[in-house]
């Protein structure tokens, strides 16, 4: 008895699992009909009006004997469906009808396929929003475009207006004080050309005062008898030569003197005219040489607007300094400041700032040297110096060898000076010269 029922359940699950099968199987070709030959039903419906006929429905599925099994069934199981649907074309053509027919074949699908409904929401909620971006997009790139124009009209018209406006401010006659025209050489011109030319001149005005010295002769011509003028013209660069900046939070800047900075001046002064010569602004090199040479050692001062701007550099030259240059001595650490005259530049190192230091004593021991020798051209001089990396030390090493070279002779002289008994005196600690 159990034996009977287990066949009669398998059999019957077997019947269910077919019909669920074939359903699931007409479902399917359904569909697929419907996506295919759905634009047939539409011509074969506008051709007469609430006309349905069978047969033509039966030719279009005549494609094989699955498609004449199913086709009365399909017709009677869909009848209302195509109906709809064929109404629904009817009122419609061209590019419309192509959009409805692409919107209406979702909905087919979710009807007959109510597992796939949520799925084509959320593809129609995607599309939208992605829809929505492409506008937003859009509207950013007009209205970005929008902005750029605006920003081009209003930087032209902001150059043409201050084009206009230098052309009228620096192309203007000069009045004098009671408001009179001064006349110039650009009357006679018309007006357009006469403010032009004046524009252009002025502008070159002020490029030359930038480019190039405030005036000719840096210097006033050398004192005559009986003022005592000193035979030599020394050149000081101030910052990193005479003091070194520093600067921090808690003070600012500050600068602190140089060792030996006192004794330099004050032993050089007898024999050089000493000359500080910057290529910084005057408000500052002004107070600071005020402290450091409370008793005048230095003569003249020279700051930025008396160099030349050449290749991004303010430059020292000194044929504006209305001075003999081969009595001309110029004592800087940076080349290029003094790349017009470099025969008579002495590169020294530049001054960090350490207090050990004793580069003045021996820059002293040498400016002393060359100006009570009286050599004729001292550019002789800093050439042979300028071939070494630091000319400092090698004159101290010359100085130490001519000091034993002068100890030598002052030996020998004394030798030659005493009596042959005396140089040649026996001794118990053995025979020497004394």
């Amino acid at each position: 008895m159990h034996g009977i029922q287990k066949t009669c359940v398998k059999l019957t699950s077997n019947v269910i699992t077919r019909k669920m099968v074939s359903r699931n199987l007409c479902d399917l070709i359904r569909l697929r009909q419907i996506c295919q030959y759905q634009t047939y039903t539409l011509c074969r419906t506008n051709r007469a009006p609430g006309h349905r006929s069978v047969q033509g429905f039966t030719k279009v599925w005549d494609d094989g004997p699955v498609s004449q099994k199913w086709s009365r069934s399909y017709y009677s199981s869909t009848k209302f469906l195509q109906c709809r649907q064929v109404r629904f074309y009817s009122a419609v053509s061209g590019k419309d009808a192509n959009q409805q027919q692409t919107v209406a074949t979702p909905q087919l699908l979710s009807k007959l396929f109510p597992q796939t409904a949520v799925d084509g929401t959320e593809n129609e909620q995607q599309q939208e929003k992605k829809r929505k971006e492409e506008e937003e997009e859009k509207k950013e790139k007009e209205s970005s475009w929008k902005r750029m124009k605006f920003g081009f009209v209003f930087f032209g018209f902001s150059v043409s207006a201050f084009c206009v406006y230098t052309v009228w401010v620096f192309g203007a006659p000069d009045r004098d004080a009671e408001g009179n025209i001064i006349m110039d050489e650009f009357m006679e011109l018309p007006t357009f050309q006469q403010y032009f030319r004046r524009m252009w001149k002025s502008m070159t005005y002020y490029q030359k005062m930038i480019q190039e010295p405030s005036r000719e002769k840096l210097l006033p011509d050398p004192l005559k008898y009986p003022y005592v003028q000193p035979p030599y013209t020394l050149v000081l660069e101030m910052k990193d030569v005479l003091v070194h900046p520093d600067w921090t939070y808690q003070t600012g800047w500050r600068f602190k003197k140089r060792p030996g900075v006192d004794k330099f001046l004050e032993t050089l002064a007898a024999n050089y005219e000493i000359v500080v010569f910057t290529a910084d602004q005057g408000m500052t090199v002004f107070p600071i040489l005020d402290a450091l040479d409370p008793r005048g050692y230095i003569m003249y001062r020279l700051v930025r607007d008396a160099t030349h701007f050449v290749d991004g550099h303010h430059v020292k030259n000194l044929d504006n300094l209305n001075r003999d240059l081969s009595k001309v001595i110029v004592v800087d650490w940076d080349p290029n400041s003094t790349k017009l005259h470099p025969e008579n530049t002495l590169n020294i190192p530049r001054w960090t700032g350490n207090d050990d230091d004793a580069g003045l004593y021996d820059l002293m021991a040498l400016l002393v040297t060359i100006a009570t020798t009286e050599v004729d051209d001292v550019r002789e001089v800093m050439t042979y110096y300028k071939s070494f990396e630091n000319p400092l030390v090698k004159f101290r090493e010359n100085q130490r060898l001519l000091a034993e070279q002068m100890a030598e002779r002052e030996h020998e002289e004394k030798q030659r000076n005493l009596p042959t008994v005396q140089r040649w005196r026996p001794s118990f600690l053995g025979g020497g010269a004394r």
